[in-house]
């Protein structure tokens, strides 16, 4: 028997937000949006994306496809690296305020065989701390909201968990801080809970015979994990997952690197939450803002489509392979990204001084 829940509160908002189709050049004229439960604005959402266009589409095995740049050159001169166009990066966000977006996992900490060790180095929380100093920043994960908080251990940081689906301001009051500190800000999937909780516990007993599957239940999502499977195991246990999810047609199924995402079918993901965000910082209907959004896996893309569509700001893709991305820049690896942090960090040092 086909289980779908109820979402009468929900649906109404989600399709109100949907009716909305985002278009290139857009700004935030039309916020505020319709407030969803749980305290949030549903931002207005594209149109349904084709499975061509998605790099996270569940038809394809993130890591086994070859790119399509196969010319790396090619791909760097499409994608240059943000450390060696630094200065074209500061020419770009000249007089506009940054608004610093990072993902966590292969972003500030390296990726990892055991998800519970992807522990950011003290050197990264520091660049990372420094950072948020400067400028207004973000934790965007498709991690539990407190799972990642207690990996970064900044207080004065925003965080949005289950890939922008719980967002909290800061625990901390800080010069960037626009909202009570410690507000919960947005759970547009809150109603969700109960049947979240449910799949875990199926997915947990039906993957358990399967030799290094691990199911995280991120609150408002859940990850099946397969890096520690054996790859002749991967679509077996593809099959294990849809075939509980056949009976929750409400949730939607995607990959990730070397993970199974499952989520609430409603029209938010990442690029929403750096949409909400940017309005929570005040920054609605403003051509002086200049987020930066640094990721590395496919969901990731959504927040770099949303910049493309807007006309500002950059995002900046974690990757040393090729990859189909609508990032404009890219870095090699975490150690790239501290980097470029602290580059950002010392330009707004010098910038103080002169003014």
């Amino acid at each position: 028997m086909t289980k779908r829940t109820a979402f009468a509160a929900d649906d109404a908002i989600i399709a109100a937000a949907a009716a909305v189709t985002s278009q290139p050049g857009r700004r935030f004229t039309s916020y505020p949006p319709a407030r969803a439960r749980g305290g949030c604005r549903l931002a207005p959402a594209a149109a349904a994306r084709q499975a061509t266009d998605d790099p996270g589409a569940a038809g394809s095995w993130p890591e086994l496809v070859v790119p399509r740049h196969a010319d790396f050159d090619d791909w760097m001169e499409k994608h240059p690296s943000a450390l060696a166009a630094f200065e074209s990066v500061l020419a770009a966000a000249k007089g506009k305020k940054i608004v610093m977006f990072l993902d966590y996992d292969g972003t500030l900490s390296p990726i990892v065989r055991d998800p519970d060790s992807a522990v950011m180095s003290e050197e990264m929380r520091d660049a990372v701390r420094g950072v948020a100093e400067h400028f207004p920043t973000a934790i965007v994960s498709g991690r539990c909201r407190d799972k990642v908080f207690n990996f970064v251990k900044l207080a004065e940081l925003y965080y949005a968990g289950s890939h922008g689906m719980d967002i909290k301001g800061p625990t901390a009051q800080s010069k960037h801080t626009k909202a009570k500190a410690g507000a919960v800000l947005c759970q547009p999937a809150r109603a969700f809970l109960p049947v979240i909780e449910e799949v875990y516990r199926a997915l947990t007993a039906s993957t358990a015979p399967i030799p290094g599957a691990t199911v995280e239940n991120n609150k408002f999502c859940l990850s099946v994990h397969f890096r520690c499977v054996q790859e002749e195991k991967w679509r077996a246990l593809e099959e294990q997952v849809r075939s509980v999810l056949k009976e929750y047609p409400d949730l939607r199924l995607t990959k990730g690197r070397k993970v199974l995402e499952i989520r609430p079918s409603i029209k938010w993901d990442k690029g929403n939450a750096l949409q909400f965000l940017l309005e929570s910082l005040g920054f609605a209907g403003s051509n002086s803002v200049f987020p930066i959004y640094i990721g590395d896996d496919s969901t990731d893309e959504d927040a770099f489509k949303v910049l493309r569509n807007l006309g500002q700001g950059i995002g900046i893709l974690v990757s040393k392979i090729p990859k189909e991305t609508r990032a404009s820049y890219s870095l090699r690896e975490p150690s790239e990204v501290e980097e470029f942090l602290r580059k950002l960090v010392s330009w707004s040092k010098e910038s103080r001084q002169r003014d």
